[in-house]
């Protein structure tokens, strides 16, 4: 009996090694209460107290450990045993005790002595600037006022470490130090103490058995990391020559091998000795380094080696900064696609099927490239494409290997078509400044027709195109009902910022003030202007454009503009209207008094000249006022990408003794112009494309008024030659978009242009004619008579323009500007922040472009080179602001070389 007795009290102790059960009349130990462990005695518990309890409730401690007075207990029993266990599981009691403080005629009264746990009232950290404490602090994620558990503080050590681990600190060490905090009660202060260590770099990446692909070949798979940057290969050739010198007996030796080395060797010796890296970190992360070894398996997978595996990777330390990363694979062997069955297949034939899958028998076995083939294939049609443009929501399709016969494997596609899909209904949540019909009218999903997943992915395109939402957060979930075989669909928005204010000033010496103010209203809404309850400040959400610009720079030039355009005339159909009225007036000061009729320099009448003006006033001035009307469309032929463009403009060019740039000083010159646009855009995201593509040809035409009349215009001069303008011009741009990976895009530009004349006597006028150089945002004058300006990063503004090609403008009398251009860009984008509040990217650039006077000179391979690097950081209040660093190859005319050049921009750029 003792023994049993002994066992049971050991097995309780073993149940309440967390806390105490103690029977005495005080907390010193000393019972008084008989307790016999083989005979337990029932008692009913008269009272219960708790003890300790300084911010705890103690009913609810009470309640916590499932006792309640009047309860029958044993004593000893496992009621008391799991009242301390529910108490401890509660991870809010550093040392819990039950106390039976008295027993008397069958009733027992117990006392829950309880300490609490500290609470944390504040973290710091020790060994950290300021940007790291502020990313650990959300990682972390510790509270004020958490209860420090020894679980909670152990996963704050870890997620410090991992945390620094995968940023390259290998050798980080995390000390977590509690202090006890004078001001607040049961306050604890965390103090995080952070050794960080030096940051390890990957030296080496090095492979084993890897028979098929050598080590160069698998190193370009990885994503995520790269070996630290090395050009070695000038010291292996000292070291090499001074050992030659030293042992001569080897030179022939390592001369012969030198002579016989083949390619794969020669590239294995500069792999060794050469590195070079610019978009992947040698920071070693264990997080990026499981991505890439994920990535070299789908590498051996793709080229038929399904079995491919990573045995090992080892790390070998070099130093505390350096780090070699050993992997040993094992490449297995290479398999093909044998017989390929399909399963469950009513609506579309085997032969339909295998047509669009693109896979045929004896092909190198790669199971990602089928299920891309099957699922989404970004390059063209894919089987559930095929099923889910035609309604068939509910589809699946699993391949499945059935048999390995040596290095054949046969697949069976074994489907599940469901039924046919119909739209019931559209739900749209998010938009809260955009009317509901301008987000619907762009929504290629309309209730009644067949469910297709073509549609959902125009319809992303298309609303990320109206610059009212974050492009990146556009949310799209399909809700079938499969009772009936229709389906929601909800479209999730998030509205951002559109409008935008140009505000800038400053003082212009002699000129005076020099100032900008525009805004732009790119959501606005003319019918809400009488309804000053839905201005929000202003009135907002029909998706109309309004814009007002005034400009100026003292008296020397103003400029007023007012554009409005309305996307959806009648809000039936996408056929656009667009209104644009302006007035500039450019003044000069030549320094001369001249007659404004014969150009002649003035005198007084005792024939002397008259005296040059003062710098305030003005000899000459240019005034500019254009209105026009356009009307665009969408059309579906060739495909529903497609937009053209057709507008009226009507301008008047009033010239009172304004230099010769233009070929006269005085008179005026009306232009009365057709311009027709026909563009394709494909971009995905107006902010950041990742894919897509866009081409447009713009033509202006001017009615050829010299067919009109009889005039002579060789005997004309030029301000009655040009007092009707007429010319032809023609412009083509071409952008494509190409996503590399992940975020790295390629964009690649052409840029054409030419305008002519219908009659040789009348010649190419000196309107619309085409400037070169700079950022593109050249001077005042310039955007005054119609210039076209085409930028060229890495020469200055406005240089590459003839006549004064590569020298500054001067008052020569001759015609400005260029009759033709070619221009090619190549820009590598990635960016930094895709947040629409600021869209900010960095971009490498190659380009070249000329500018051509006459057609006798053009040559579209007779370029300017430059090369560069930049930024953009886009502001929905401010606009696109960039700035960039060119360097420009070739020098032009009367100069030794071109250098380099900054270039601010501010405002969308064309070209």
């Amino acid at each position: 009996m003792k023994k049993v007795a002994l066992l049971f009290f050991c097995l309780l102790l073993t149940g309440l090694a967390t806390g105490q059960v103690r029977f005495g009349n005080d907390y010193n130990n000393k019972p008084d209460i008989e307790i016999n462990y083989g005979r337990p005695s029932e008692y009913e518990i008269a009272e219960i107290k708790v003890e300790g309890a300084e911010f705890l409730d103690e009913n609810a401690i009470v309640s916590i450990s499932g006792l309640k007075v009047g309860d029958r207990i044993k004593v000893p029993g496992e009621e008391l045993s799991n009242a301390l266990k529910r108490l401890w599981r509660q991870g809010i009691l550093g040392d819990v005790q039950l106390i039976a403080t008295k027993t008397e005629l069958g009733q027992i009264w117990l006392t829950i002595k309880l300490k609490e746990l500290p609470r944390l009232s504040k973290v710091q950290f020790k060994g950290l600037n300021h940007g790291q404490k502020t990313e650990l602090n959300d990682k972390i994620k510790l509270i004020r006022g958490r209860i420090l558990t020894q679980s909670v503080i152990k996963n704050a050590e870890i997620a410090v470490e991992k945390h620094f681990i995968d940023k390259g600190y290998l050798n980080v060490d995390a000390r977590m130090i509690q202090q006890t905090d004078t001001v607040i009660r049961n306050g604890t202060i965390l103090l995080i103490d952070v050794e960080l260590g030096q940051k390890v770099k990957i030296e080496r990446i090095t492979f084993e058995d890897n028979e098929k692909f050598n080590d160069a070949r698998l190193k370009s798979k990885f994503k995520n990391l790269t070996e630290r940057p090395r050009i070695s290969i000038f010291k292996d050739i000292f070291n090499r020559s001074l050992g030659l010198l030293i042992h001569p007996r080897e030179s022939r030796e390592y001369i012969a091998a030198v002579r016989d080395a083949s390619g794969p060797n020669i590239k294995s010796y500069l792999n060794e000795h050469v590195k070079l890296n610019i978009f992947k970190s040698a920071k070693y992360s264990k997080t990026k380094l499981e991505e890439d070894k994920a990535g070299i398996i789908a590498f051996y997978n793709s080229k038929g080696y399904r079995d491919a595996v990573i045995v090992s990777d080892t790390m070998i330390h070099k130093g505390n900064k350096g780090l070699e990363i050993k992997m040993r694979i094992d490449e297995g062997r290479k398999y093909y696609f044998g017989d390929i069955k399909w399963l469950g297949n009513y609506v579309y034939t085997d032969e339909q099927l295998a047509k669009v899958l693109g896979v045929e028998q004896g092909d190198i076995y790669d199971l990602d490239l089928i299920n891309k083939k099957l699922n989404y294939n970004p390059q063209g049609q894919d089987i559930s494409s095929l099923y889910m443009d035609n309604g068939y929501l509910a589809f699946e399709i699993d391949p499945v290997e059935v048999r390995i016969q040596n290095d054949s494997i046969d697949i069976e596609m074994r489907l599940r078509e469901g039924n046919q899909f119909t739209i019931n209904n559209i739900i749209i949540s998010g938009n809260d400044r955009t009317n509901d019909h301008v987000v619907r009218r762009e929504i290629r999903t309309l209730p009644g027709q067949k469910f297709s997943r073509e549609l959902l992915i125009r319809t992303n395109r298309e609303l990320s195109q109206l610059g009212y939402f974050d492009p990146e957060k556009i949310g799209i979930q399909p809700y079938p009902n499969m009772a009936d075989n229709t389906v929601d669909i909800e479209y999730t928005l998030v509205e951002k910022p559109s409008d935008q204010i140009e505000l800038s000033g400053g003082w212009g010496g002699n000129f005076g003030f020099v100032g900008t103010l525009g805004l732009s209203f790119n959501n606005f809404s003319i019918r809400n202007i009488t309804k000053p309850k839905l201005w929000r400040p202003l009135p907002v959400g029909d998706g109309q454009k309004l814009a007002v610009r005034m400009q100026a720079n003292g008296r020397r030039y103003q400029n007023y503009s007012l554009t409005f355009s309305e996307p959806w005339l009648g809000g039936r159909k996408p056929n656009s209207l667009t209104f644009n009225l302006s007035h500039a007036i450019s003044r000069i000061n030549e320094g001369r008094w001249y007659d404004p009729y014969t150009g002649d320099l003035l005198v007084d009448e005792n024939g002397n000249l008259l005296p040059a003006p003062s710098f305030t006033d003005f000899t000459g001035s240019l005034q500019l006022t254009s209105v026009s009307l356009g009307l665009g469309r969408r059309v579906t032929w060739p495909d529903d990408f497609f937009v053209i463009n057709n507008s009226l403009s009507y301008t008047t060019y009033d010239l009172f003794n304004f230099g010769n740039q233009l070929g006269f000083r005085t008179g005026v010159s009306n232009s009365l112009t057709f311009n027709t646009t026909i563009a394709r855009n494909s971009v995905d995201n107006p902010m950041f494309p990742r894919r897509g593509s866009l081409l447009s040809l713009a033509v202006s035409l001017t009615p050829p008024w010299s067919s009109f009349n009889d005039k002579d215009y060789t005997q004309l001069d030029n301000a009655q030659r040009y007092n009707l303008v007429e010319y032809h011009k023609w412009n083509i741009d071409a952008k494509q978009y190409l996503n590399v990976v992940g975020n790295l895009v390629i964009e690649a530009r052409a840029h054409f242009g030419m305008i002519g004349s219908y009659n040789n006597e009348v010649g190419i006028g000196p309107f619309e004619r085409f400037q070169m150089g700079g950022s593109g945002l050249t001077g005042q004058n310039n955007i005054l008579v119609g210039t076209d300006i085409v930028g060229l990063r890495g020469y200055e503004d406005n240089r590459l323009t003839p006549p004064n090609f590569g020298q500054p403008s001067s008052s020569s009398g001759d015609i400005t500007g260029g009759v033709a251009f070619t221009k090619y860009v190549m820009e590598l984008r990635y960016p930094v922040s895709l947040n629409p509040t600021a869209t900010i990217y960095l971009l490498s650039f190659a380009e070249a472009g000329n500018n051509f006077g006459s057609y006798k000179n053009y040559n579209p391979f007779d370029l300017y080179r430059s090369a560069g690097f930049g930024a953009r950081i886009f502001m929905p209040a401010f606009g696109l602001l960039g700035v960039d660093w060119a360097y420009g190859f070739d020098a032009l005319p009367g100069q030794n070389t071109s250098g380099a050049q900054f270039h601010f921009t501010i405002g969308q750029q064309i070209r």
